[in-house]
């Protein structure tokens, strides 16, 4: 799988030559950390329902207090039975979960590493450990990067399971760093689902980074985002939608359901509008 979902990338020649390091692109070095990782020792890795990462926006386009809300969000999801009991419904009866924080195309951070959860209260150990963690914000909205270092963390993982999922939240488009829809495209090929979690609140601002409106930003994330055969997107445009709109995603990408199956656009998106504008 690792050498048809990387075959033909290349280094930049831009970087330098092999004097000078010959440097990798994003997707060729993420190539090799697929190719060179050592296979999992089945016999005893546990088998899990699903491997799911949750990517989580803390661009500085997002307030202290809004991001507060999104990690208290995904704390109080971890802490309700709704969750032990998506966990308990699948085969294996556990999942194996690692949350990171992305903004910028150098700011990637697990804050979570990955952890097997197979019981109530493995779940509210999981949520007690989040809720104590710091809260950064930084600047830029890479979602390419994002992607890329959340697909990398799947070498990591010491389970094994038949859906590798990354659950990516976000209040803006790709501004930075690599173009959003290849990178989308070769995860997906390498049977990696995407699904999105995007945020537009109410602003009073001008600022187009800042303030997108729900239905642009649903169909970015669908068009540009999202990809898998049940990959499915669910929105916020409340900050009082954040506990909510969490659980449910999760409570579908755990139990291995789609709010809605992804059909093909029949419109042109241009997936690409901002290039390679800042933004925060």
């Amino acid at each position: 799988m690792a050498m048809s979902f990387f075959r033909g990338l290349a280094l930049d020649p831009r970087e330098g030559g092999p004097a000078a390091g010959a440097r990798l692109r994003p997707l060729a070095f993420l190539a090799c950390i697929l190719a060179l990782a050592p296979a999992r020792a089945h016999a005893q890795a546990p088998v899990v329902d699903v491997e799911l990462i949750l990517a989580v926006d803390v661009s500085s386009s997002m307030s202290e207090a809004e991001q507060r809300v999104q990690r208290e969000g995904y704390v109080s999801a971890f802490r309700h039975p709704d969750i032990a009991r998506a966990i308990s419904s699948g085969p294996h009866g556990m999942i194996a979960v690692s949350y990171i924080e992305w903004a910028g195309p150098k700011y990637q951070r697990v804050v979570l590493p990955w952890t097997v959860i197979g019981s109530y209260k493995e779940a509210q150990r999981f949520a007690d450990v989040l809720a104590i963690q710091p809260i950064r914000r930084e600047a830029g909205t890479s979602i390419s990067a994002g992607l890329l270092r959340a697909a990398s963390l799947f070498t990591l993982s010491q389970s094994t399971s038949q859906r590798r999922v990354i659950d990516l939240s976000g209040d803006g488009i790709n501004n930075a760093g690599q173009p959003i829809v290849p990178i989308r495209d070769k995860l997906v090929a390498a049977g990696i689902s995407i699904n999105g979690l995007p945020i537009s609140l109410h602003r009073d601002t001008s600022d187009r980074y800042e303030s997108f409106t729900a239905d642009y930003l649903k169909s970015y994330f669908e068009n540009c985002i999202i990809g898998g055969p049940t990959a499915f997107v669910i929105g916020i445009n409340d900050i009082a939608q954040f506990e909510v709109a969490i659980r449910r995603k999760l409570v579908l990408e755990i139990a291995g359901l789609a709010d809605r199956l992804w059909p093909a656009s029949s419109s042109v998106f241009d997936c690409a509008i901002v290039g390679q504008t800042s933004g925060r």
